[in-house]
Protein backbone atom coordinates (compact mmCIF):
# COMPACT_ATOMS: atom_id res chain seq x y z
CA UNK A 1 0.00 0.00 0.00
CA UNK A 2 1.78 3.40 -0.89
CA UNK A 3 1.90 5.40 2.48
CA UNK A 4 1.99 9.31 1.06
CA UNK A 5 4.17 11.94 3.27
CA UNK A 6 2.02 14.10 5.56
CA UNK A 7 4.64 16.39 6.23
CA UNK A 8 3.83 19.32 4.25
CA UNK A 9 8.16 20.93 4.23
CA UNK A 10 8.19 17.68 1.92
CA UNK A 11 5.75 18.02 -0.54
CA UNK A 12 7.50 18.28 -4.19
CA UNK A 13 5.76 21.60 -4.56
CA UNK A 14 7.65 23.05 -1.19
CA UNK A 15 10.60 24.57 -0.62
CA UNK A 16 13.41 22.25 0.98
CA UNK A 17 14.31 22.19 4.06
CA UNK A 18 18.21 24.12 4.73
CA UNK A 19 20.81 22.23 4.94
CA UNK A 20 22.46 24.38 7.89
CA UNK A 21 25.72 22.34 7.98
CA UNK A 22 26.66 20.83 4.20
CA UNK A 23 29.36 18.16 4.30
CA UNK A 24 29.10 19.03 0.12
CA UNK A 25 29.01 21.99 -1.71
CA UNK A 26 28.25 21.61 -5.74
CA UNK A 27 27.39 24.10 -8.28
CA UNK A 28 25.02 22.57 -11.45
CA UNK A 29 25.21 24.19 -14.58
CA UNK A 30 23.51 24.28 -18.02
CA UNK A 31 20.72 21.69 -17.03
CA UNK A 32 18.06 19.60 -18.90
CA UNK A 33 15.61 17.69 -17.61
CA UNK A 34 14.20 14.80 -20.21
CA UNK A 35 11.37 13.74 -18.64
CA UNK A 36 8.67 10.45 -20.14
CA UNK A 37 5.49 8.98 -18.51
CA UNK A 38 5.84 5.32 -17.68
CA UNK A 39 3.15 2.54 -15.98
CA UNK A 40 4.10 2.66 -12.24
CA UNK A 41 4.22 -1.06 -12.44
CA UNK A 42 7.05 -1.30 -15.05
CA UNK A 43 8.81 1.41 -12.88
CA UNK A 44 8.31 -0.53 -9.93
CA UNK A 45 10.30 -3.87 -11.41
CA UNK A 46 13.50 -1.84 -11.08
CA UNK A 47 12.95 -0.58 -7.65
CA UNK A 48 14.60 -2.62 -4.49
CA UNK A 49 11.75 -3.82 -2.13
CA UNK A 50 11.17 -0.81 0.27
CA UNK A 51 10.79 1.97 -2.33
CA UNK A 52 7.48 2.59 -4.74
CA UNK A 53 7.17 5.13 -7.51
CA UNK A 54 5.58 8.50 -6.81
CA UNK A 55 2.89 9.46 -9.16
CA UNK A 56 1.46 12.54 -10.90
CA UNK A 57 -1.96 11.87 -12.49
CA UNK A 58 -1.43 7.89 -11.82
CA UNK A 59 2.07 7.57 -14.05
CA UNK A 60 5.84 7.61 -12.92
CA UNK A 61 7.99 9.48 -14.65
CA UNK A 62 11.83 9.02 -15.55
CA UNK A 63 14.09 11.34 -16.66
CA UNK A 64 17.35 11.83 -18.04
CA UNK A 65 19.06 15.16 -16.07
CA UNK A 66 22.67 15.63 -18.21
CA UNK A 67 24.51 18.76 -16.68
CA UNK A 68 28.18 20.33 -16.03
CA UNK A 69 28.65 19.80 -12.31
CA UNK A 70 31.46 21.54 -9.84
CA UNK A 71 31.99 19.93 -6.37
CA UNK A 72 33.94 20.82 -3.84
CA UNK A 73 33.92 20.10 0.36
CA UNK A 74 33.03 23.18 2.35
CA UNK A 75 36.33 24.99 3.38
CA UNK A 76 38.37 23.90 0.15
CA UNK A 77 38.88 25.44 -3.13
CA UNK A 78 37.29 23.29 -6.34
CA UNK A 79 40.01 22.33 -8.42
CA UNK A 80 38.51 23.15 -11.90
CA UNK A 81 39.93 19.84 -13.89
CA UNK A 82 39.01 17.50 -10.78
CA UNK A 83 36.23 18.91 -9.59
CA UNK A 84 34.58 20.31 -12.82
CA UNK A 85 33.21 17.73 -15.18
CA UNK A 86 29.96 16.76 -17.22
CA UNK A 87 27.48 13.86 -15.97
CA UNK A 88 24.04 12.44 -17.13
CA UNK A 89 21.96 10.81 -14.31
CA UNK A 90 18.82 8.43 -15.72
CA UNK A 91 16.50 8.79 -12.33
CA UNK A 92 13.08 8.20 -11.37
CA UNK A 93 10.66 9.22 -8.31
CA UNK A 94 9.86 7.43 -5.42
CA UNK A 95 8.26 6.95 -2.21
CA UNK A 96 10.78 5.78 0.55
CA UNK A 97 10.39 3.58 3.15
CA UNK A 98 9.75 6.40 5.61
CA UNK A 99 6.89 7.64 3.36
CA UNK A 100 8.68 11.19 1.89
CA UNK A 101 8.96 11.71 -1.32
CA UNK A 102 12.41 10.87 -3.02
CA UNK A 103 14.82 10.41 -5.69
CA UNK A 104 15.81 7.20 -6.47
CA UNK A 105 19.23 6.77 -9.46
CA UNK A 106 18.97 4.08 -11.98
CA UNK A 107 22.10 4.92 -13.39
CA UNK A 108 24.56 7.54 -13.58
CA UNK A 109 27.28 8.74 -15.80
CA UNK A 110 30.49 10.82 -15.13
CA UNK A 111 33.68 11.83 -17.13
CA UNK A 112 36.22 11.56 -14.05
CA UNK A 113 36.85 7.70 -13.20
CA UNK A 114 37.92 9.06 -9.74
CA UNK A 115 34.50 10.61 -8.94
CA UNK A 116 32.91 7.63 -10.12
CA UNK A 117 35.13 5.50 -8.13
CA UNK A 118 34.25 7.76 -4.91
CA UNK A 119 30.91 8.04 -5.61
CA UNK A 120 30.03 4.51 -5.55
CA UNK A 121 32.03 3.58 -2.56
CA UNK A 122 30.44 6.70 -0.31
CA UNK A 123 27.13 6.94 -1.50
CA UNK A 124 26.69 3.18 -2.94
CA UNK A 125 24.88 4.73 -6.34
CA UNK A 126 25.53 2.85 -9.84
CA UNK A 127 27.91 5.82 -11.28
CA UNK A 128 29.34 4.71 -14.42
CA UNK A 129 32.44 6.34 -16.19
CA UNK A 130 31.70 7.54 -19.30
CA UNK A 131 32.86 10.24 -22.58
CA UNK A 132 31.21 13.51 -22.14
CA UNK A 133 30.54 16.54 -24.24
CA UNK A 134 28.65 19.75 -23.76
CA UNK A 135 28.26 22.56 -25.63
CA UNK A 136 25.83 25.61 -26.39
CA UNK A 137 25.50 27.40 -28.95
CA UNK A 138 22.81 30.40 -29.20
CA UNK A 139 19.67 28.84 -27.92
CA UNK A 140 21.29 25.17 -28.80
CA UNK A 141 22.68 22.92 -26.35
CA UNK A 142 24.13 19.49 -27.23
CA UNK A 143 24.78 16.95 -24.87
CA UNK A 144 26.77 13.24 -26.16
CA UNK A 145 27.84 10.57 -23.83
CA UNK A 146 29.61 6.96 -24.29
CA UNK A 147 29.49 4.94 -21.37
CA UNK A 148 33.20 3.21 -20.62
CA UNK A 149 32.31 1.10 -18.22
CA UNK A 150 30.72 -1.21 -17.98
CA UNK A 151 27.75 -1.93 -20.48
CA UNK A 152 29.21 -0.26 -23.44
CA UNK A 153 26.71 -0.14 -25.30
CA UNK A 154 24.94 2.92 -23.27
CA UNK A 155 25.12 6.25 -24.21
CA UNK A 156 22.91 9.79 -24.94
CA UNK A 157 23.66 11.94 -27.75
CA UNK A 158 20.75 15.10 -27.93
CA UNK A 159 20.32 19.08 -29.03
CA UNK A 160 17.71 20.80 -27.43
CA UNK A 161 17.01 24.38 -28.45
CA UNK A 162 15.75 26.13 -25.27
CA UNK A 163 12.67 28.17 -25.46
CA UNK A 164 11.22 31.01 -23.04
CA UNK A 165 11.47 31.04 -19.44
CA UNK A 166 8.91 29.39 -17.35
CA UNK A 167 7.58 32.42 -14.81
CA UNK A 168 5.42 30.20 -12.74
CA UNK A 169 5.54 26.66 -12.89
CA UNK A 170 2.80 23.76 -13.25
CA UNK A 171 2.15 21.06 -10.73
CA UNK A 172 3.45 18.81 -13.12
CA UNK A 173 6.86 20.80 -13.69
CA UNK A 174 7.11 21.13 -10.04
CA UNK A 175 6.90 17.48 -9.08
CA UNK A 176 9.87 16.68 -11.50
CA UNK A 177 12.21 19.46 -10.79
CA UNK A 178 11.22 20.29 -6.79
CA UNK A 179 13.17 17.19 -5.33
CA UNK A 180 14.66 17.56 -2.16
CA UNK A 181 15.59 14.05 -1.22
CA UNK A 182 17.65 10.94 -2.48
CA UNK A 183 17.46 7.46 -1.63
CA UNK A 184 20.88 5.10 -2.06
CA UNK A 185 21.41 1.58 -0.72
CA UNK A 186 23.91 1.24 2.25
CA UNK A 187 25.66 -1.17 0.42
CA UNK A 188 25.77 -2.37 -3.36
CA UNK A 189 26.18 -6.05 -2.23
CA UNK A 190 22.99 -6.78 -0.76
CA UNK A 191 20.06 -8.81 -3.11
CA UNK A 192 17.50 -5.97 -4.08
CA UNK A 193 15.13 -8.17 -1.54
CA UNK A 194 17.48 -7.36 1.74
CA UNK A 195 18.78 -3.43 0.47
CA UNK A 196 18.55 -0.99 3.73
CA UNK A 197 18.44 2.53 2.76
CA UNK A 198 20.26 5.74 3.42
CA UNK A 199 18.98 9.13 2.81
CA UNK A 200 20.48 12.49 1.73
CA UNK A 201 19.15 15.87 2.11
CA UNK A 202 20.05 19.27 -0.13
CA UNK A 203 18.78 22.38 -0.89
CA UNK A 204 18.64 24.95 -3.63
CA UNK A 205 17.12 28.06 -4.66
CA UNK A 206 14.62 27.92 -6.96
CA UNK A 207 15.30 26.64 -10.83
CA UNK A 208 15.34 29.50 -13.21
CA UNK A 209 13.61 27.47 -15.38
CA UNK A 210 13.01 27.20 -19.31
CA UNK A 211 10.97 25.27 -21.31
CA UNK A 212 12.68 22.98 -24.20
CA UNK A 213 12.08 21.87 -27.28
CA UNK A 214 14.21 18.43 -28.60
CA UNK A 215 15.74 18.70 -31.82
CA UNK A 216 17.51 15.24 -32.05
CA UNK A 217 17.62 12.73 -29.74
CA UNK A 218 19.26 9.30 -29.62
CA UNK A 219 18.97 7.88 -26.26
CA UNK A 220 20.29 4.42 -25.32
CA UNK A 221 20.58 5.06 -21.32
CA UNK A 222 16.87 3.86 -20.27
CA UNK A 223 17.22 0.44 -21.81
CA UNK A 224 20.56 -0.52 -19.65
CA UNK A 225 18.69 0.63 -16.58
CA UNK A 226 16.23 -2.56 -17.16
CA UNK A 227 13.25 -0.43 -18.53
CA UNK A 228 11.50 -0.15 -21.88
CA UNK A 229 12.38 2.04 -24.39
CA UNK A 230 10.83 5.39 -23.20
CA UNK A 231 7.55 5.97 -25.55
CA UNK A 232 7.67 8.93 -27.97
CA UNK A 233 9.15 12.55 -27.42
CA UNK A 234 10.20 13.74 -23.88
CA UNK A 235 8.76 16.83 -21.79
CA UNK A 236 11.86 19.05 -21.98
CA UNK A 237 13.23 21.98 -19.66
CA UNK A 238 16.85 23.67 -19.68
CA UNK A 239 18.08 25.17 -16.34
CA UNK A 240 21.56 27.97 -16.63
CA UNK A 241 22.38 26.42 -12.76
CA UNK A 242 21.88 26.42 -9.18
CA UNK A 243 24.08 25.90 -5.94
CA UNK A 244 23.51 23.43 -3.89
CA UNK A 245 23.84 22.12 -0.20
CA UNK A 246 23.98 18.60 0.46
CA UNK A 247 23.85 17.21 4.30
CA UNK A 248 24.99 13.97 5.17
CA UNK A 249 23.74 10.64 4.42
CA UNK A 250 21.11 9.56 7.10
CA UNK A 251 20.60 5.45 7.53
CA UNK A 252 16.77 4.71 7.49
CA UNK A 253 14.94 2.10 9.89
CA UNK A 254 17.83 -0.27 12.20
Amino acid sequence: MTVLSTDPMDLATSAPRPVGRPVMLQRWEQLSFLHWPYRPEVVQRVLPDGLEPDTFDGRAWVGIIPFRLTVRIPGLPAVPWVSTFNEVNVRTYVLGPDGRRGIWFLSLDAARLGAVVAARRSYRIPYMWAETTLAERGSLIRYRVRRRWPRKEAGLDTTLDRQDRVREPSELERFLTCRWRLYSPRSLRLPADRIRFSSTDVDHPPWPLHRARVRVIDERLIEATGLPAPPGEPLAHYSPGVQVRFAARSPLGD
